[in-house]
């Protein structure tokens, strides 16, 4: 059986001529979906790939009606040959029915790991980098060393709660503790450098 899936960006956006190049490519069924490539929850796509049996071919438009990355991508077809399900794409021509289609699809494979890996490569680098610069990641601390010593000074007083303390400095207790940690932790690493 050969199966077609549509996919547009927008309500607004009319899927017929994906779909009209689907059915004279001699699509027996058609799953519509409109969603952006950038949400996961996608139903038609996962109803569409549950009913692909062994022998059938997913036919698409095109290759980013499909997916959202070149990872992604590769990750469908992947499964999909696992299942012994075929592939097309009329833009692209891409056919994993033939051995010139299997054969650029495992192009694009090599392709999404390399990518994934340039991607890791500089990742790594910038933070190295930033480091190298003095820049730590994380997220700012909601309270600096100031405000934590002045947390701390309140508290030596015994009528003054940490519930109090907290509000004072709008920051939860469960915050308050781990910046008095941090500080005390900070102090006595300080105490033994020395």
């Amino acid at each position: 059986m050969i199966i077609g899936y549509a996919r547009v960006s927008t309500q607004d956006q009319n899927p017929a001529l994906q779909t009209d190049a689907l059915v004279a490519a001699g699509c027996e069924q058609v799953f519509h979906e409109k969603a952006t490539g950038a949400t996961r929850e996608r139903p038609e796509l996962v109803a569409c790939l549950r009913t692909m049996r062994k022998g059938d071919t997913l036919v698409v438009w095109k290759l980013d009606r499909l997916a959202r990355s070149l990872k992604d991508l590769v990750e469908i077809i992947d499964d999909l040959q696992k299942r012994g399900v075929g592939f097309r794409s009329l833009t692209e021509a891409i056919d994993t029915t033939s051995t010139g289609g299997r054969l650029v699809f495992h192009i694009f494979g090599a392709l999404a790991e390399f990518e994934h890996s340039l991607i890791r490569e500089r990742t790594i680098a910038g933070l190295a980098a930033a480091r190298a610069r003095g820049r730590r990641g994380g997220r700012k601390l909601a309270m600096s060393k100031t405000d934590v010593r002045k947390a701390a000074a309140m508290l030596s007083d015994p009528a003054i709660t940490k519930t109090e303390v907290a509000r004072h400095f709008g920051v939860s207790r469960v915050t308050l503790n781990a910046a008095l940690a941090r500080e005390s932790f900070n102090e006595s690493a300080a105490e033994t450098d020395t």
